[in-house]
C-alpha cells in the first residue's frame, strides 16, 4: 500500500520529534549489560526491561525459557551445549484488522562480553560524544531493538491502526553462534509473511548473510629452554610456517567459491582470518621457556550455497598437505576442533516484495535508492530464510568497533533506519 505524501511526512515528522526517546530507549539497554558466556548468558535484566515496556503499551508479552518449547531439542538446526536458565526470550503481538500482511521485528538483545580489550569509555556508560552513542552492544544489536521498540511505541502514541499483525521479539543466545532463541522464537509461533533483523548495515538492505567457520587448532612440539645440550625451537617453526602460508588457503577459498550477486562488489567476498593466537600465559608468575603449543583460532567465511561438507574437506585437504609438506617441523598432526556451530551462507532474491517495498521507503526518507548488498558476517537470519521460508531482510543502523572496544552506534543513523522502519511497517500492514 502506498500512503499519501501527508501521511509520510507526518511519520518522518514524529520521529524527528521524539528522538530522544530513541536515544534514551537505546542508552537505556545498553546500560543493562546482557552478555552472553556460552554455555551461560545474562540476558534476564534487560528481557524483564523490555517486556515491562511492551506491557505498558497493552501488548501482552510472552516471556518465555527457549528450553521450555518442546520441539526445540529435536529440531535439525538446535546447537546442543547451551544453557538457558534464567535466559528467556520476550515477544508480543499488536493485532491487525486481519486483511493485511503480517511483519516479523526481530532482534538479539545478548552481546559479546565487554572483554579484556582496554575501553576508553564505559562498556555500559552509553556515553554520548558528539554522533556516537558509546558501549558493549551499542551497534551489535541494542540500536536494532531499540528501534523495534521505538517502532511499537511510535505505533501507539500515533493511534495508527493496522491491518496486518506486527510482531516484535527480543531473543537470547545469538552471539557465537547461538541461534536457538531465534529458533525457539520460529516454533513458538512468533511468525508472520515477512521478517526485518534489525541488525546494523549501515542502512543497507541486506537480504543476504555470508556463512561462518570457526576452527580451534592446536600445535603441539618440545619446549623447555634445554634439550639434549640444545635450544629447542618448540612450537616458533610451526607457528611460522602456518602463518606463512595461509594466504595459500585464503586463494584456494577466493578460486573455489561462486560468488553470490548479492557479495559482487565485495573486495573479499570470503575472507580467512586468524582470530585469537595463545602460546602461554603473560608475565613473570610464568617461566621463561621456549612454549609446547599454540593455540590458534581461525576463522573464514562461505558465500550463500557452500555446503558444510565441501568447505570443511577444502580445510582440511589444505592443513594435510601444508604437514605433509614439512615433516621436519611437525612431528603430528594437529588437533582440530569446531566450537561454534556450522553457519551457512543465506540469501533471498532482490525481486522478494520485502526488499523492493522496503527499498522504496528507504528512497523516500533518504532521498536516494539504499545500496541492496549481503551483510559481512553470519547470524541467524538463515533460520527465517532456509529454516522456515519466511523473507526476511537486514535493515538497521550505522556504527562501529562491533565486538571490540569502544563499540558504538551513529544517532543520525539510528534516527534514519527508525524513519524508514516506521514508515515501512504502516504501509507493508496497511
Amino acid at each position: 500500500m502506498t500512503l499519501d505524501l501527508e501521511l509520510e511526512r507526518s511519520l518522518g515528522d514524529f520521529v524527528e520529534n521524539h528522538q530522544e526517546r530513541l536515544i534514551q530507549i537505546t542508552r537505556d539497554l545498553i546500560r543493562i549489560p546482557s552478555e552472553n558466556m556460552p554455555p551461560h548468558g545474562a540476558e534476564n535484566e534487560c528481557q524483564a526491561w523490555i517486556a515491562n515496556r511492551l506491557s505498558a503499551l497493552g501488548l501482552l508479552p510472552d516471556v518465555y525459557l527457549p528450553s521450555a518449547v518442546a520441539e526445540l531439542g529435536s529440531h535439525p538446526l538446535y546447537l546442543k551445549g547451551r544453557n538457558y536458565t534464567k535466559r528467556p526470550n520476550v515477544a508480543a503481538r499488536k493485532k491487525g484488522s486481519g486483511d493485511g500482511k503480517s511483519l516479523l521485528l526481530s532482534g538479539h538483545i545478548d552481546t559479546v562480553p565487554a572483554g579484556t580489550q582496554l575501553w576508553t569509555r564505559p562498556p555500559f556508560g552509553a556515553q554520548i560524544e558528539g554522533n556516537r552513542i558509546y558501549g558493549r552492544g551499542s551497534n551489535d544489536m541494542k540500536a536494532g531493538v531499540a528501534t523495534n521498540l521505538f517502532v511499537m511505541e511510535s505505533l501507539s502514541k500515533l493511534g495508527l491502526p493496522l491491518a496486518g499483525d506486527l510482531v516484535f521479539e527480543s531473543i537470547v543466545d545469538e552471539e557465537f553462534g547461538g541461534a536457538n532463541g531465534t529458533l525457539a522464537g520460529r516454533l513458538r509461533g512468533h511468525n508472520a509473511d515477512a521478517a526485518i533483523l534489525s541488525e546494523p548495515s549501515s542502512l543497507r538492505i541486506c537480504p543476504a548473510q555470508r556463512g561462518g567457520r570457526t576452527a580451534h587448532i592446536i600445535f603441539r612440539a618440545s619446549g623447555g629452554v634445554l634439550q639434549n645440550g640444545r635450544f629447542p625451537a618448540g612450537i616458533v617453526p610451526q607457528l611460522t610456517h602456518f602463518l606463512s602460508n595461509l594466504p595459500n588457503f585464503a586463494a584456494n577459498r577466493r578460486a573455489s567459491a561462486v560468488v553470490h550477486e548479492l557479495y559482487a562488489l565485495s573486495d573479499d567476498p570470503v575472507p580467512v582470518s586468524v582470530t585469537k593466537i595463545f602460546t602461554a600465559p603473560w608475565g613473570f608468575k610464568e617461566p621463561i621457556t621456549v612454549p609446547e603449543s599454540v593455540n590458534i583460532e581461525l576463522y573464514w567465511q562461505l558465500m550463500p550455497g557452500e555446503t558444510q561438507v565441501d568447505v570443511e574437506n577444502e580445510f582440511f585437504q589444505w592443513l594435510r598437505q601444508l604437514v605433509a609438506g614439512a615433516p621436519e617441523i611437525f612431528p603430528q598432526m594437529p588437533e582440530v576442533t569446531f566450537p561454534i556451530r556450522w553457519m551457512p551462507g543465506s540469501a533471498i532474491a532482490r525481486s522478494e516484495p520485502i526488499v523492493q517495498e522496503l527499498s522504496a521507503c528507504a528512497k523516500k526518507v533518504l532521498g536516494s535508492d539504499p545500496a541492496i548488498a549481503g551483510i559481512e558476517g553470519p547470524c541467524d537470519l538463515f533460520i527465517f530464510q532456509q529454516g522456515f521460508g519466511i523473507p526476511a531482510v537486514i535493515w538497521g543502523a550505522r556504527g562501529g568497533n562491533t565486538h571490540a572496544a569502544d563499540e558504538y552506534v551513529e544517532i543520525d543513523s539510528l534516527v534514519a533506519a527508525a524513519k524508514v522502519l516506521l514508515l515501512f511497517v504502516v504501509e507493508w500492514c496497511s
